[in-house]
Order: C-alpha cells, then sequence, then structure tokens
C-alpha cells in the first residue's frame, strides 16, 4: 500500500464507530451499497480483511482494531487542526503520553499529574490505564512517555527500561463515617471479623495487608476483592466494608467518600515510581511531574 485513501478510511472509522454499515449510513448520508464498496477497495489495499461477521453484525478482525487505532489518532488530530483553525491559536501543544498502572490509585495518580494540567505551555495529556507489563510493552516502542506504577520494574523483565522511585505512603484503613466510632476505638483489634474489602492478590499491598494482619492476630471477615481502587473507595463510601487506601490522600479520600480514617498499619507501605525509556530523565515536563510528586508525596 503507496497511499492510503482518506476517504475510504474514513468510512471504515464511521463503520467501525458506529458497529454497522446500516448505522453508519445515516452519518455518511451514503447508500450501504457505496460504503461497501469502499470498504472492500480499503480491504484490497490493506491486503487483509478488516471486519469479520459476527451474527448480523461486524467485529473488527486484528488487522481492523489496529488500522482503527491509527485511523482515531488521524481524525481526532483533524478535528484538533480545525479547531485550532477555527480559534485563531497557532501554538503548538507539547505532548505527554502516560501509561498508568491500574492498581496506583487514582487520587495518587492524578496529585502526581495535576502539575501538567496547570502548566505554563500547552500541554495535550494523553493517559493510558492498563496492566505493568502490557503499559511497559508500549513504553518500549515510544507509545508512552512514561509509566506511572506502584511497583518498580520485576526482576528479569525483557524491557530497557529504568525505574525512578518518587514517593510512598503508609497505608491506612478508612470505614464510612457512620461507622467511624465503632471501629476505630480498640484499633486494630477492632478490625477481627469486620466486613474488609482489600485489593486482588496482583496488587503489590494485598501481601504487606495479610501479613500485617497475621502480626496483629487479626482475621477480618474478607466481604469483596476489587482490583480499581476507586471502585473500592466507593465500596466504602457506601457503606460495603473497611478499605485501606494510602495515608497522603487522607484528607481526599475522607471528603470524596464520606468516609474516615480509623487508623492506620505504620509498616505497610504503598510505593511510587516512574518508569521511564532512560535512565536519566530528559523530558522537561516529565522532571517537573516528578520533583513536584517527591516534594508533595514525600511531604
Amino acid at each position: 500500500m503507496r497511499h492510503l485513501n482518506y476517504n475510504h478510511l474514513q468510512y471504515f472509522w464511521t463503520v467501525a464507530k458506529e458497529g454497522s454499515i446500516t448505522k453508519a449510513t445515516s452519518v455518511l448520508h451514503l447508500t450501504p451499497q457505496t460504503i461497501s464498496g469502499q470498504l472492500k477497495l480499503l480491504e484490497e489495499s490493506i491486503g487483509e480483511a478488516l471486519f469479520s461477521r459476527a451474527g448480523r453484525g461486524l467485529v473488527l478482525t486484528e488487522t481492523g482494531h489496529l488500522v482503527f487505532q491509527y485511523a482515531d489518532e488521524i481524525f481526532s488530530l483533524g478535528a484538533e487542526l480545525s479547531s485550532k483553525m477555527r480559534s485563531g491559536d497557532i501554538g503548538v501543544p507539547e505532548g505527554l503520553k502516560v501509561g498508568v498502572v491500574n492498581s496506583i490509585p487514582k487520587l495518587i495518580a492524578f496529585r502526581i499529574l495535576q502539575p501538567a494540567l496547570s502548566a505554563q505551555q500547552p500541554l495535550r495529556l494523553v493517559c493510558k490505564e492498563g496492566k505493568l507489563d502490557d503499559l511497559l510493552g508500549d513504553l518500549a516502542v515510544h507509545q508512552l512517555d512514561i509509566v506511572l506504577s506502584d511497583c518498580a520494574i520485576p526482576p528479569g523483565f525483557n524491557v530497557k527500561a529504568f525505574s525512578h522511585a518518587i514517593g510512598e505512603s503508609s497505608i491506612s484503613f478508612f470505614v464510612k463515617s457512620a461507622d467511624a466510632e465503632k471501629y476505630s476505638q480498640n484499633f486494630p483489634a477492632s478490625l477481627n471479623k469486620a466486613p474488609m474489602l482489600v485489593p486482588t492478590p496482583n496488587n503489590p499491598i494485598r501481601r504487606g495487608i495479610e501479613d500485617w494482619f497475621e502480626e496483629e492476630n487479626i482475621s477480618p471477615k474478607i466481604v469483596a476483592e476489587l482490583e480499581d481502587s476507586g471502585l473500592m473507595k466507593v465500596f466504602g463510601g457506601e457503606g460495603a466494608g473497611i478499605f485501606p487506601a494510602p495515608d497522603v490522600m487522607c484528607r481526599e479520600v475522607e471528603e470524596r467518600y464520606g468516609v474516615k480514617k480509623i487508623g492506620d498499619t505504620k509498616t505497610v507501605m504503598e510505593n511510587y515510581y516512574a518508569i521511564s525509556p532512560e535512565r536519566k530523565l530528559k523530558h522537561p515536563i516529565v522532571l517537573q511531574l516528578i520533583e513536584s510528586a517527591r516534594n508533595t508525596l514525600n511531604g
């Protein structure tokens, strides 16, 4: 494929977004036959099928997913360019593509990235959430500038990247405000047989919390294991159980979710890392974020 026909690409992108050729006809104001013909020409140009049949609908093939990702970025940039021209603002924003490991607390990620949103120079921040190994793969092929994680790169992981420690926090326990007095008295013994929300086993602090329970001779009643830290806080705020969270975010957690801190572990720590493709950080915005995060998280 020497040259890409962007009209064909737009028809494909619209069909993929709408989920069917029928729905795309009303968006493109074209007949189904015309759209089908243009899709066929694009597939012939690429040399592979972009859709496969699933009942009466269409689903993207592996190649289709790849083409859609590129098309989505192309037309997103096109819309941004159009908006820029209409506004008269021809400044080019610097981009920062950040991967956020899905086990890292959302409030922590926001605190680290917040300075980028208030930068003096225009900045387009792109965040992608996922598992560490997937994000490291994206980092290796330069689809990300930095990865925020709650653990360093695992030993033996075959990728050229470097972990930069940016902060840590002890873990505290929180519960719905109405139940705080009940559990704060005689803490941590009050946690014995109490309803508890915990991270899933793949979260780095899960083992530390379990070891702490054993050291304190505590056996809470585990009512839910939740991978998403934000979802855990919502459950806790609704009274589903006691939950752990970084003490450094105590005030924000209490105010946002209607909960109260009932005690802390002191010894169970959550660590935060910025993972970059180079040993020495060079990106000016990344350097600013890391310096700010270290002052905030360790202050």
